[in-house]
This record gives C-alpha cells, sequence and structure tokens, in this order.
C-alpha cells in the first residue's frame, strides 16, 4: 500500500495535509499578485489625475496672466484691430469659457471689451 493511502483510494491525513498546503500556497501567491496589479492600476490612475490636475492649473494660471494684462493694457479701440485677430481672440475667449476657465460674466466683460 503507498504511503499516505488508505484504503478505498482516499487520502490519508498526510495527503489532505499535503494538499491543502499546495491549495493555501496558490491562494497566496494568486492573491498577492492580483493585489500588486490592482496597486500599480492604482497608482498610474493617480499620476494620470495629478497631470490632468497640473494641466488644468496651468490653464487657470495663463488665463488669469491674460486677464490681468488685459486690464492693465490700455484699452485700443476694437475697430482699429484687424478682423482676423478679433475673430481669433473671440475663439480664445469662447474655448476658456468652455472649459470652466471663465464664467458667463467674464467672458461677457472680455467680449464687450473686443468688440469696443
Amino acid at each position: 500500500m503507498p504511503i499516505g493511502r488508505r484504503r478505498g483510494g482516499r487520502p490519508g491525513l498526510i495527503g489532505t495535509a499535503a494538499r491543502t498546503a499546495v491549495i493555501a500556497g496558490t491562494a497566496t501567491s494568486v492573491s498577492g499578485k492580483v493585489a500588486a496589479s490592482q496597486q500599480r492600476k492604482a497608482q498610474a490612475q493617480a499620476e494620470q489625475e495629478q497631470y490632468l490636475a497640473a494641466q488644468q492649473q496651468a490653464q487657470i494660471d495663463a488665463a488669469a496672466q491674460a486677464a490681468v494684462a488685459a486690464q492693465q493694457a490700455p484699452a485700443a479701440p476694437a475697430p482699429a484691430a484687424a478682423g482676423g485677430d478679433l475673430v481669433g481672440e473671440l475663439q480664445k475667449l469662447a474655448a476658456l469659457k468652455e472649459q470652466g476657465l471663465l464664467s458667463d460674466e467674464e467672458f461677457a466683460a472680455a467680449k464687450a471689451q473686443l468688440l469696443g
């Protein structure tokens, strides 16, 4: 009779303990790999969110600087500006408003200043 086997083809105590150890070891290994994979994904997502926040902050800073510069610059009559420049400036303002960087009031004020 082989060691670890009892009559009737059922494993004995040692065979059952060995099988349990193998199953527990496999489960531990798999759960460790899953946890590491989830941690890598979470880290990548956090880095992506930080990058997007930095980009958004840069846009906000640029818009604020442009607003300060526009307020400090002497008001030039809008009709003297070239038609292409006026359209381009209006498109820039519309893009800033779409991105949520300008409120409706700020957009209206800047548009009124451009149009004279």
